[in-house]
């Protein structure tokens, strides 16, 4: 019975995580680009109270041990990186990534960054940046008299300008694709920085080697599905009252040996 309430309150833990990370996908519902999250467990060890053994040349032996499992604890996280639903905005510089890759940003320290967020703006010199302030790399910029910027799907910026009829090519726009994006790390901000188990970046024309197209004016909004994560929400409530329960009953049974005279 010591046994099972030690066991029942890993179990308690585990819910409790993955309440949290629930919690976490529900509360960036609305945020863009975010790719919600689930928890995994793994058990922990059995604790063998009998092994088994090989049968002898009469038979005999046993065929199977005898181990009672001692709980369970958090093996990792997975990040889901399913498409997000298409969000309109007219704005010509919001850009929408339709499949796989992410975009290269240079944080403030200078290192790089990815993000599947393209909610991005001008600063005062009229390079593209995200609502941070990270310059989108390769480095575009628009000049101030331009009076129409276009975003092709293959990435290409071009803008009009004023007293020109043709209109003038600014830069292109790349992806980066990972072998193992779930491997990437999230610092905040809707930035993910590369790790040794998502691999190198590799950057790429969009539409090129597998990765996604651009669609200006548009937005990707987070894959959280709400029903999804209530039903997870309701199933987390019912194993967490369980586990607790477990605690209660060896509790109860524990009383009743100590009462025995």
């Amino acid at each position: 019975m010591l046994r099972s309430l030690y066991t029942a309150a890993t179990g308690m833990e585990a819910q409790q995580l993955r309440m949290d990370v629930i919690a976490n996908n529900l509360s960036n519902a609305s945020t863009t680009g975010f790719k919600k999250t689930r928890a995994e467990f793994e058990d922990l060890l059995s604790e063998t109270l009998k092994g088994a053994g090989a049968p002898g040349p009469r038979g005999g032996g046993d065929p199977a041990p005898l181990q009672v499992g001692l709980g369970v604890h958090a093996g990792s996280t997975t990040r889901s990186f399913g498409q997000g639903d298409a969000l309109t905005t007219n704005n010509p510089l919001d850009l929408a990534i339709q499949g796989q890759g992410f975009f290269k940003v240079q944080q403030v320290n200078g290192d790089p960054a990815y993000t599947r967020a393209g909610n991005f703006r001008l600063d005062s010199t009229g390079r593209l940046v995200t609502q941070h302030g990270e310059i989108v790399e390769p480095g575009i910029t628009v000049p101030p008299d331009a009076t129409q910027v276009t975003i092709g799907a293959d990435g290409t910026v071009t803008a009009t300008v004023a007293g020109r009829t043709d209109a003038a090519t600014l830069g292109q726009l790349e992806l980066a694709s990972f072998t193992n994006p779930a491997g990437l790390t999230s610092v905040g901000n809707n930035l993910f920085t590369a790790s040794a188990a998502s691999g190198e970046a590799q950057s790429v024309k969009p539409g090129e080697q597998g990765t996604g197209t651009l669609a200006q004016g548009m937005l990707e909004g987070a894959n959280v599905k709400a029903v999804e994560e209530m039903i997870d929400m309701i199933a987390c409530q019912r194993a967490y009252e369980l586990n607790s329960k477990i605690i209660s009953t060896a509790d109860q049974m524990l009383q009743r040996l100590t009462n025995i005279r």
